[in-house]
């Protein structure tokens, strides 16, 4: 095991996985938006990011646009998508658990709409966020650790600037007391859809990023999102136990990297234990996935899922 373990470091799947981690960070950026700020169970991010993908593949290789412009065309696309799951829980009062499902729903259409009704759009041999960097540097996960690296710490400084200031406040104390926050003459409805609005901004920016990393954009690219943004939170809050924001954005990266790393640990392990066998292949990848954030919940002691009832 301890063999498997020092091949990993020194192999090209474990900066893969960095990489992975650092991009899958602006999701639990998300997440920790509208769960931990907004106690908000919010699924559209399923939809979101590959919305983000298929916007940011779209205007690569249809329209030429350079591939740093498309991430903020992405980032207005998924903060769209958030703003309806929000327009429909203040205005027509559904259910924010079925609002998120019934727009994740509309966008697989959407996406399919987008990426001209094609499932899957491929992006080789066309320039990315990584091709400034190939005088530089060969390796192509070491070029999206530095890409991703540099656009998370931009998002990580300017997330955590916002949430200091006096909306940002507000917008974290509308999770926490709504009618205090009523009472302040802040309207938490207002609050909720530009929570909903960032939140799956930074998803749809991950989007962008990924496709752009994959060299393809795929409708399904956010099938079982949510439960990854949460193993981000939840696991960096464990391990690194945050007292501030600041703190807490960056548990949630260094989460996000660990998690990608032990899943990719995880598939590579192959040993016998006595008459047991233990051998992972990519097909047991959601296994592992769930595995590992039960292991994580309950040290959380329920504390995650403070939703406010009726909404």
């Amino acid at each position: 095991m301890l063999t498997s373990l020092l091949d990993f470091v020194s192999s090209s799947l474990f900066l893969g996985a960095i990489a992975q981690g650092l991009c899958y960070a602006a999701v639990g950026c998300g997440v920790y938006i509208t769960f931990r700020n907004l106690a908000f169970p919010d699924l559209t991010i399923d939809g979101s990011l590959p919305l983000g993908a298929g916007l940011s593949a779209v205007l690569i290789l249809q329209a030429q646009w350079s591939p740093w412009l498309t991430l903020p065309v992405a980032c207005m696309g998924g903060a769209l998508a958030g703003m309806t799951t929000g327009w429909l829980t203040t205005r027509l009062k559904i259910h924010g658990l079925l609002a998120g499902i019934l727009v994740s729903m509309a966008l697989y259409t959407v996406n399919l709409r987008v990426m001209g009704n094609r499932s899957n759009l491929p992006l080789l041999g066309l320039p990315t966020i990584f091709s400034s960097l190939d005088a530089l540097l060969t390796n192509p996960d070491a070029q999206a650790v530095i890409v991703f690296a540099v656009i998370i710490g931009v998002v990580v400084l300017g997330l955590h600037y916002f949430l200091h200031t006096e909306v940002g406040l507000a917008m974290r104390a509308t999770g926490t007391n709504e009618q205090m926050v009523r009472a302040q003459g802040v309207n938490p409805e207002a609050m909720q859809v530009m929570g909903l609005a960032i939140a799956n901004g930074l998803v749809a920016l991950c989007g962008a990023m990924l496709a752009q990393y994959l060299s393809f954009a795929d409708v399904n690219l956010g099938l079982g999102l949510i439960v990854t943004g949460l193993a981000s939170v939840i696991i960096g809050e464990t391990l690194f136990q945050p007292r501030t924001t600041g703190g807490a954005l960056l548990s949630l990266c260094g989460g996000s990297m660990l998690y990608r790393i032990a899943i990719a640990l995880a598939l590579r392990l192959d040993f016998e234990l006595g008459w047991l066998h233990i051998k992972l292949d990519p097909l047991d990848f959601k296994l592992a996935t769930a595995v590992l954030v039960i292991i994580a919940l309950p040290s959380q002691r329920g504390r995650f899922f403070r939703f406010r009832a009726g909404r």
